[in-house]
């Protein structure tokens, strides 16, 4: 059969290759593999690259640009490929009445040496690339998974600005202000990128939701999201979590264990607390960075890896880099790009929308019906400075859902220490001077400390923040010597 005759049929892969994908990849599943329209007057062309490009994606054939467009406008295509001279139509015309449905979609021209000028100006007016025939299949697959990580990221960041003007949020991250805007549109640029990224802020701020947004809007979401917390473990720890180890690496070692990288292969992996990760070992997880390989504890064979790093701090690495208490080059291959987390009192007009969240989030959560809140019981949190930030407000909210027997929350659903705090009247504080947030957040913290009987486990949850963070807190204070002589 010639290719004038052929004119106008329909070649649908799923005829010659469909019943092999459907055993490979399952049928429910085909709808959420990436499809391919190619397009040739060239019959003998169109079954070759159909059969070629079957593993790729679902493919459909045509040898019309009519029947081609009347098919995508049923169906739009991730990739359009198509040659510049067809029977029936241009193909640069082609790509623009599918690009006028749709610019989510690529398109790959393919062309003789004698068009390629004008597949140059097609370049010009959207076309992703074009190859020159003739060409070998493996140049062309080469273009077609760029073109379809390329939509894919452009998909995504749809998706995120669409949520961001729908909800006023981002995920399971909420905020109006525009620090939060800042980071949520930061968040929808950079999710789709496979680059590293380091997120600053103070504890409480929601680190590790930024993370998870970071992994579930990325082309990795349907991969693990490994958190590993660094200041929570040893050195010779840090390294057997991380690689894994094999059997007999050392005494105890009676089998072989899967590290956390090797679990999280193809995902995403968050380093918490990076800041107290020892020197040495920030030697070797650069080494697995740039190298993407690892070697278990006690093992000879190089695993190949495939992750995407993000690491949180609520520590100024700078710094210490500058200190020589963290190494400058693993630095700067984690702060690729960098999201800095507001404190919440930075974000003040976002404290209602957080309060009526973990509201109806608490209620949910113990069975109650949503309460509402009272003056008195807003009033004194939107005066609060809230040192251990989101997650702090979210453990008073929860206590106060909890304990109270009212449709109501009142004044006296807040905790006993909180309730004390109240603002100096305007004119008082001209008078005696603006106390600094240091001095604010060292009272609020030794308070809470010395109602505890100085319980430092008690004392953290109160605060909203880790053990060692509070340990931190009262060190940089010189608080501890005052909690020992408090027990003498």
């Amino acid at each position: 059969m010639t290719a004038r005759k052929a004119r106008g049929q329909h070649l649908v892969s799923s005829c010659r290759y469909g019943n092999r994908d459907k055993k490979a990849h399952g049928e429910d599943n085909q709808r959420d593999r990436p499809l391919i329209v190619v397009v040739d007057d060239e019959l003998v062309t169109v079954k070759r690259l159909v059969r070629a490009l079957a593993k790729e994606g679902r493919v459909e054939g045509f040898v019309s640009a009519d029947e081609a467009l009347a098919f995508i406008k049923q169906e739009a295509p991730d990739v359009l490929i198509s040659d510049i001279r067809l029977q029936d139509a241009d193909g640069v015309y082609l790509m623009q009445q599918v690009l006028s449905m749709s610019d989510e979609i690529a398109v790959i021209l393919m062309t003789g040496y004698a068009s390629i000028e004008q597949a140059v100006e097609a370049t010009k007016k959207g076309a992703f690339h074009y190859l020159e025939k003739p060409f070998h299949i493996s140049a062309l697959k080469k273009v077609l998974r760029k073109a379809l990580v390329s939509m894919q990221a452009r998909k995504q960041m749809s998706l995120i600005s669409h949520e961001l003007v729908k909800n006023g949020g981002f995920g399971r991250m909420i905020g109006l202000s525009t620090p939060m805007r800042q980071v949520f549109n930061t968040i929808a640029k950079v999710a789709p990128l496979d680059c590293n990224v380091l997120i600053q802020g103070e504890s409480g701020t929601g680190k590790e939701l930024v993370a998870r947004s970071l992994h579930a809007n990325s082309p990795r979401s349907s991969r693990p999201f490994v958190s590993f917390n660094c200041g929570a473990f040893s050195e010779d720890l840090i390294a057997n979590e991380l690689f894994g180890h094999e059997k007999g690496a050392f005494t105890g070692a009676l089998t072989t264990k899967v590290g956390l990288l090797e679990a999280a292969n193809g995902g995403t992996v968050l380093l918490d607390e990076v800041g107290e990760m020892p020197i040495s070992m920030q030697v070797k997880l650069l080494r697995v960075i740039q190298e993407r390989t690892f070697l278990r504890v006690g093992g000879i064979k190089p695993i190949d890896l495939d992750v995407r790093f993000i690491a949180a701090t609520n520590k100024d690495l700078e710094k210490m880099a500058a200190a020589g208490d963290f190494r400058y080059d693993f630095f700067y291959r984690l702060k690729v790009v960098t999201i800095e987390l507001p404190p919440l009192r930075e974000r003040r007009e976002d404290l209602m929308p957080l309060m009526l969240h973990f509201v109806e989030k608490a209620a949910k959560k113990f069975g109650k019906p949503v309460p509402k809140l009272s003056d008195g019981f807003v009033e004194p949190l939107e005066s609060y400075p809230f040192p251990g930030n989101v997650r702090e407000m979210e453990h008073i909210i929860e206590r106060a859902v909890a304990l109270s027997q009212d449709d109501t929350l009142r004044a006296s659903d807040l905790p006993p220490d909180l309730k004390l705090i109240r603002p100096e009247p305007v004119d008082k504080r001209r008078e005696e001077g603006i106390r600094p947030l240091r001095s604010l957040e060292k009272d609020y913290i030794f308070d809470v400390y010395r109602k505890t009987g100085f319980n430092q486990s008690e004392t953290a949850r109160i605060l909203g923040i880790s053990r060692t963070t509070l340990w931190r807190r009262l060190k940089k204070f010189n608080l501890l010597h005052k909690s020992r002589a408090g027990k003498s």
